[in-house]
């Protein structure tokens, strides 16, 4: 897609963040754009903002774990620009609790949203996509927790899924005109460690076991580290960027590459002890 203007975008949790971030960056590109986010007051500020640069935008509030409420999103959309070319799935919440504080609430919430959202994004605006013939992108935000899993919580297992989600319709929907990316920030300055904020009704009251004065101690680091990270702004120039020229995967930075390559050494061992073995059949 390397002529963006007077295309149409669609991106979920386009309030804040990253999904700002790329709004902008597709907006200054001359994309209509429809943010959706389900914090009312910020999409408001957010399209406001955009509006006052002339930029062709829209919002729609809803709370993407509900797939209701994202087909409502799309039916607003095609309401609003008739067309869509490009989906991106960026909404993300994070936790789930590690090991031994799990509930079975923070890993449904986390999963409805970073996982079945984007499933369901793809289901809903893939034949939109199609339906006109002039092809498109679907970018997916995962996180470089997608590549490295730190720990077995819900996030990271989430975050795992949208990555070989898009690796598989990457194959599938090339024929089609149809590119895929997925999006693996590293440390990005947005409000991640605050998804609780947003938290639906029918999940209160089911908060994992308390923390320990180390969990706590490593939230309170991991703050300090967001707090101190990529400039969102930044990563939405990389996502257009991506989407002009089909990029497979996006990066934001290079401080986790060792750790990805540490996993692929690990993978290869796995192989290297069997190499010489024949398999009983």
């Amino acid at each position: 897609m390397k002529d963006l203007a007077g295309k149409t975008a669609f991106i979920t949790g386009a309030a804040s963040g990253i999904g700002l971030g790329i709004a902008t960056a597709l907006a200054q590109a001359g994309v209509k754009v429809m943010l959706c986010d389900i914090e009312a007051a910020a999409l408001d500020k957010a399209v406001a903002g955009l509006k006052a640069t002339n930029a062709d935008v829209e919002g729609v509030v809803a709370d993407i774990s509900v797939r209701e409420e994202l087909q409502k999103a799309a039916d607003a959309t095609l309401a609003r620009f008739d067309e869509v070319h490009i989906l991106v799935n960026n909404a993300g919440v994070g936790g789930g609790g590690s090991y031994g504080r799990w509930s079975d609430a923070g890993w449904r919430w986390t999963l409805d949203v970073n996982l079945w959202a984007v499933i369901w994004g793809i289901e809903i605006f893939g034949p939109l996509i199609e339906r006109h013939g002039q092809g498109g992108q679907i970018v997916s935000t995962a996180s470089i927790a997608g590549l490295i899993s730190g720990s077995g919580n819900a996030y990271n297992v989430s975050k795992y899924g949208v990555v070989a989600l898009s690796e598989g319709l990457r194959l599938e929907l090339a024929g089609r005109g149809i590119g895929v990316s997925v999006l693996c920030p590293g440390l990005v300055r947005t409000q991640i460690m605050d998804s609780a904020r947003n938290l639906p009704e029918r999940f209160e009251g089911q908060a994992p076991t308390p923390m320990t004065p180390a969990i706590e101690a490593g939230i309170a680091q991991m703050r300090e580290r967001i707090a101190g990270g990529v400039d969102p702004a930044y990563v939405g120039e990389l996502v257009r960027e991506a989407i002009e020229n089909d990029w497979p995967y996006i990066f934001t930075d290079a401080e986790f590459e060792p750790f990805v390559e540490m996993r692929f050494a690990n993978i290869k061992a796995g192989f290297d002890r069997i190499r010489d073995r024949t398999p009983v059949r």
